[in-house]
C-alpha cells in the first residue's frame, strides 16, 4: 500500500523524466501558478466534498427526529 494506484510503479529515473518534460513543456516561469492553480482546485474540490458530507450529516440528523 506504500505505492499510489495511479502512479503504479514509476521509479526514479521514470519520476526525473516527467519532471523534465513538463519543465520543458511550460517552462520555469509557469509551473509556480500551475502549481498554485492546482491547490487552489484541490481546496475547492475538498470544501465540496466536506459541504456535500455537512448535507449528508443534516438529512440524517433530521430524519432521525421525526
Amino acid at each position: 500500500m506504500n505505492t499510489l494506484l495511479f502512479l503504479g510503479n514509476l521509479g526514479t529515473a521514470e519520476i526525473i523524466i516527467i519532471a523534465i518534460v513538463v519543465l520543458l513543456l511550460f517552462g520555469g516561469r509557469k509551473i509556480p501558478e500551475l502549481m498554485k492553480g492546482l491547490g487552489k482546485g484541490i481546496k475547492n474540490f475538498k470544501e465540496g466534498v466536506k459541504g456535500i458530507e455537512d448535507d449528508i450529516e443534516g438529512d440524517d440528523n433530521t430524519t432521525k427526529k421525526d
